[in-house]
């Protein structure tokens, strides 16, 4: 079983990351499983990020149901289905290095398209794109949400339908993830009892509910710009880390 003191920084990690994630719509996902992946081996730490994520976004998309739009979400599942019927052929668990640098690298790549190719998720083709990037990015390096935000970042929809739009688009891709990874007999940590996967969902809960308040005083303009740093900050910290764990070996 994970030691009190070990559970109490995962806990306190889950609360504070289902915050940012609750008022960004990101980067809480992908700061959680990189403390989780400090203590856990990559298939049961992909389980566990799954089931958190799935209470944190979950939460998220019924408390913000209203302003979904549902025409995105419907042509992203598309592209996302497509992603994970290929991925579960392949049936790949990538090492931490890896996860680390496709999680830090990805948004620099990104930046270096052309703006012919800039990403929008309000164009008739970028949901599917997005839903078959993201899924893939999801099963290979675990974290993608920072990727999908990319799609948001460009378009001109408000801060709210952004966050209630990836909430429920995110939501099907951690189903899609524990599916995914929960297939595999080494997802599932005896180390992990069931009454944590329990606790860990209930804070994720909470710190998306404290989030709302937040994300109601926010401006459009803040929102993005505040989105943008904070994923370009953690994308340099994973390359860093992902460059050592190569190194160290």
């Amino acid at each position: 079983m994970i030691g009190a003191a070990t559970a109490g920084i995962i806990g306190v990690s889950i609360l504070a990351t289902s915050f940012i994630s609750g008022v960004f719509g990101m980067a809480g996902g992908l700061i959680l499983l990189g403390i989780l992946l400090i203590f856990l081996d990559v298939a049961p730490a992909m389980v566990l990020f799954g089931i958190i994520q799935l209470g944190a976004n979950g939460w998220r998309a019924t408390l913000w149901w209203r302003l979904v739009e549902w025409h995105i979400v419907w042509r992203y599942l598309i592209g996302a289905g497509a992603a994970f019927g290929i991925m579960r052929l392949i049936a790949f668990i990538p090492d931490k290095a890896v996860v680390y640098l496709m999680l830090g690298s990805i948004v620099f790549i990104v930046d270096l398209l052309p703006k012919s190719f800039t990403p929008d998720i309000t164009r008739r083709w970028a949901p599917p794109i997005a839903g078959l990037v993201v899924m893939t990015l999801q099963l290979i390096a675990g974290a993608a949400g920072h990727i999908l935000d990319l799609f948001f970042q460009k378009s001109l929809l408000d801060r709210r339908a952004v966050v209630a739009t990836k909430a429920v688009c995110q939501t099907f891709g951690h189903v899609g993830r524990i599916a995914y990874f929960g297939t595999f007999a080494a997802a599932w940590d005896t180390s992990v009892p069931m009454w944590q996967y329990v606790g860990a969902v209930a804070l994720a809960i909470v710190g998306t509910t404290f989030a709302a308040k937040v994300l109601l005083g926010m401006t459009n303009e803040g929102f993005r710009r505040w989105s943008r740093w904070i994923v370009v900050g953690i994308s340099i910290l994973y390359l860093a880390r992902g460059l050592w764990l190569l190194v160290a070996g």
